[in-house]
């Protein structure tokens, strides 16, 4: 049986560089193993922080060190790409943050019109920008925090709009609230604020990361997660939560062992683990979500309520990663479900348009 030539694309130009060397070395582990081994064969895709992409010795040499790698060259041209990347079969690019999951790359994959894993343009762009995941989710009659959009502009460009931005903030969401630059992942430049002076310093650093900012009402909750894994007829999983020390679940945290734990399965009432389930699917078709995503909910135990967070469409996919683990528990081990995860790529691109 002739094996399918699976392209590992990671790396990409994003702060997420490092974590998603760290998901493409557990990927091509589980693809190196049991079935796996005699069904695929990897071809790594590295793309560097410049956007210079490597295959062959350098590609493979990031993949088994998990060191960055930067070449000397220093104006390299980004279009050219390695030949290599015309013997791929099937790309599974494990690109986290922007460039990566956030529609562009999946773009490019769709215009060489070979099979990827994952949402397409549509669900990558949507589950990316949090401003237009939560108008999809609210449209989806999803319940959701109190949330304002803003814009770089109504922070920089006139002071005289500044002031009576914050007054509005203030008014309608209080404090404690977080600051969010709308399109970045793992937590960069979010800031929990509980005074003007903190709000003005964060919605100034969210600016410097992006030109649309989302300013969210804080909430004391508990913070779960769902897995869903699928195309036109997803499943979700049990359901994780995430515990923490620190203020809240920022990029330190997120990355540094043993300053958070996963609980799995979270205990909940069967009622709430079940709408949980619910919403997460009604979440992934609200952005046309297809492959793997992981839907973060609050769970706020003093009134019952269920609030969804967010929707990521390319989560964290090492071994200790939630999405994973969350499978794991589900009964669906980490090669089987990167297996999976192939098998639902060549299922959507056989069922595309104009294919039978």
């Amino acid at each position: 049986m002739t094996k399918l030539r699976v392209g590992l694309l990671f790396g990409g130009r994003s702060g997420e560089h490092e974590v998603s060397i760290s998901s493409a070395r557990a990927i091509a582990k589980a693809l190196s193993a049991d079935t796996n081994a005699s069904k695929y064969d990897i071809l790594p895709f590295y793309i560097q922080k410049d956007g210079f992409w490597q295959a062959g010795e350098i590609a493979q040499q990031v993949l088994d060190s998990g060191a960055v790698y930067q070449s000397s060259v220093t104006s390299p041209n980004l279009w050219q790409f390695p030949p290599q990347t015309q013997e791929v079969d099937l790309w599974f690019p494990i690109l986290h943050g922007p460039n990566g999951e956030d529609g562009t790359i999946q773009g490019l994959l769709s215009l060489m019109q070979v099979p990827f894993v994952g949402s397409g343009v549509l669900g990558s762009a949507t589950g990316m920008d949090k401003i237009g995941m939560k108008i999809a989710f609210a449209q989806a009659g999803l319940p959701q925090v109190k949330y304002k959009a803003v814009t770089r502009a109504q922070i920089w460009s006139n002071p005289c709009v500044f002031p009576k931005l914050c007054d509005e903030i203030e008014a309608e969401l209080g404090y404690p609230s977080f600051v969010k630059p709308a399109n970045l992942g793992s937590s960069v430049g979010i800031a929990k604020v509980r005074s003007r002076q903190e709000l003005e310093a964060a919605l100034d650093n969210a600016a410097s990361y992006d030109r649309r900012i989302i300013v969210e009402a804080g909430v004391v909750a508990r913070e779960v997660e769902c897995a869903v894994l699928g195309n036109d007829q997803p499943q979700a999983s049990v359901i994780g939560e995430i515990t923490y020390n620190s203020d809240f679940y920022d990029y330190e945290t997120k990355y540094t062992q043993g300053l958070a734990d996963l609980l799995i399965p979270a205990v909940l009432p069967e009622a709430i683990a079940s709408q949980i389930q619910d919403m997460a699917l009604k979440a992934f078709a609200a952005v046309d979500a297809a492959g793997l995503s992981r839907v973060d909910f609050f769970y706020v135990e003093a009134t019952g309520e269920v609030l969804i967070n967010e929707i990521n469409t390319l989560p964290g996919f090492t071994a200790t990663s939630m999405y994973p683990q969350l499978w794991a528990h589900s009964g669906i081990s980490f090669p089987e479900l990167v297996d999976k995860l192939i098998q639902l790529a060549i299922e959507r691109d056989a069922t595309a348009a104009g294919k039978s």
